[in-house]
């Protein structure tokens, strides 16, 4: 089976690469990435020395995909633009026109599955108290650019389909990836320069902001990567959930980290992030908060009854690992992961531009 990756060198990428190297059943995976990794990065995706894996460098806004995927027996669309939410028109040509010509190529190449990354961002605003399956709306929180873009793929892939019959199509709804390597990339397109990783430790943390609302479901990297293969490499069609039990709350967190929780209004935690968000301090838009406060909790039972993935890390070993990686400053040795990506000092980071470059 020969299998095309986009966004290969990103937090899902390398997990995903990385899963399809060990299953027998692949035979040549082409990893594509706007900029090439470094050497430790095919180390890490082929420890065992495969060959399976080769790199090719590739724009989905501009780079004739068709070539490439000629000859593929699946496409796996995950390469996404999280910055810059100060300039939403250069995101929204990578994410929602770059998906476009991503599933144009895979249809002009005759591919006959393709399994694209969606996201619990996709959801419309839903229920805390009780978990719904694939069939919740997706028309995502319009405020957010993530969310806007995420739900307009969802409508070019009902498009394709129903233009591409004969395609097999797979739609992964992930909750938050985290894990230890993509502590620094995470770090750089959500907090910014300003949070000092090495302070990311539980005796250093006393209390955790409760926010009303504020319930999120992450899963680990490594079991994300698994379920896109399955995706690849099995019959399933249709929409899946992921997520990792329990489902974090402030008490979840806290009890994680040995701190009390405080109640915190949400309208205040908004109104600073939005002005430090205004002023470049911060690279994460205050409708992202919006956002994660409005977001439905997802039912996983289709991913473990059809698609046959379960996780094999916890919510709380996945946040416990990426805390980790703050504080060590971890990644990979690909562009997106790299702890050296944006310079050495975090002042660079300042000088160009919190929120306005990719």
């Amino acid at each position: 089976m020969r299998v095309v990756v986009t966004g290969a060198t990103g937090n899902i990428g390398t997990s995903t690469v990385r899963a399809l190297a060990e299953d027998p059943a692949v035979t040549e995976i082409i990893g594509l990435a706007r900029r090439e990794p470094g050497p430790g990065a095919a180390r890490e995706a082929d420890p065992a020395g495969t060959g399976k894996l080769r790199w090719a460098e590739a724009d989905v806004t501009d780079t004739d995909l068709v070539p490439l995927m000629r000859g593929a027996d699946v496409v796996i669309h995950l390469a996404w633009l999280f910055q810059p939410t100060h300039r939403p028109a250069v995101t929204w040509d990578s994410n929602a026109v770059g998906s476009a010509r991503v599933f144009d190529a895979a249809a002009r190449a005759g591919v006959p599955a393709l399994v694209y990354s969606s996201s619990v961002g996709a959801y419309s605003p839903g229920p805390k108290d009780r978990a719904v399956d694939e069939s919740w709306p997706t028309h995502g929180w319009p405020e957010a650019a993530y969310s806007r873009e995420k739900a307009y793929v969802e409508r070019l892939l009902d498009a394709f389909e129903a233009t591409n019959p004969d395609c097999r199509v797979v739609r992964l709804r992930p909750g938050f990836i985290f894990e230890r390597q993509s502590a620094s990339e995470q770090r750089r397109l959500f907090a910014g320069p300003l949070l000092p990783g090495r302070l990311a430790r539980p005796d250093l943390i006393p209390v955790v902001p409760d926010l009303p609302g504020l319930r999120l479901q992450v899963l680990h990297s490594a079991d994300a990567g698994q379920a896109f293969r399955l995706a690849a490499t099995g019959r399933a069609r249709g929409a899946f959930n992921l997520a990792a039990e329990p489902a974090l709350d402030a008490a979840e967190l806290a009890d994680l980290l040995g701190a009390r929780t405080v109640r915190v209004p949400a309208r205040g935690v908004r109104a600073a992030l939005a002005a430090a968000w205004n002023l470049h301090l911060v690279p994460a838009s205050p409708a992202l908060l919006d956002l994660a406060l409005q977001i439905p909790l997802m039912d996983t039972a289709r991913a473990r009854d059809e698609l046959g993935w379960t996780p094999r890390h916890t919510a709380r070993e996945a946040i416990t690992e990426f805390l980790e990686g703050l504080r060590t400053g971890a990644g990979r040795d690909t562009p997106p992961l790299s702890p050296e990506t944006g310079g050495r000092l975090r002042g660079h980071e300042f000088a160009t531009g919190v929120g306005r470059k990719p």
